[in-house]
């Protein structure tokens, strides 16, 4: 029996946003006001949210995981900086768990499986074919609740 598909978004899920503003300089952090997401480099800089790594290492002995994630159009960086974060937390070798296993996609909806653990219904988060699980709601409100509710 195959195990069933759980896609995981990586801002404001997986990664704490914030702590890759605190990161940037003063200048860039002017220059880039009201579009953060746009300024080079600030993905590469984020810090996991608690109990982040340590959720998705129980999830993976019960589920298949994927990266499923989104980038600002305008900052080409993010999409290498989203590697390169996976890479330094979960390892770039051939038996990491996230190895070839980030999909970036401003149409969440199109991918098929039974889980997204998403923080927001945009990007077609909301219209996902399988069960939307709310990051950061009442219901799901940390990774220690996601947990519990997928490996009961």
């Amino acid at each position: 029996m195959s195990k069933k598909i759980i896609y995981v978004d990586m801002d404001n899920v997986l990664v704490d946003f914030k702590s890759g503003i605190k990161k940037l300089d003063d200048k860039t952090q002017k220059e880039y006001i009201g579009r953060l997401d746009e300024a080079p480099g600030i993905f590469a800089q984020m810090e996991p949210f608690d109990n982040a790594i340590d959720s998705i290492r129980i999830l993976s002995q019960k589920y298949d995981l994927y990266i499923l994630s989104t980038a600002p159009w305008l900052n080409p960086s993010a999409w290498i900086d989203k590697l390169e974060w996976i890479q330094k937390h979960f390892g770039k070798e051939t038996t990491s768990l996230f190895y070839k296993r980030l999909i970036i996609s401003h149409h969440k909806n199109l991918n098929i499986g039974d889980f997204l653990i998403d923080d927001r219904p945009n990007n077609g988060a909301e219209n996902f074919s399988g069960k939307w699980l709310h990051f950061g709601s009442e219901k799901f409100p940390n990774w220690d609740m996601v947990t519990k509710y997928l490996m009961k």
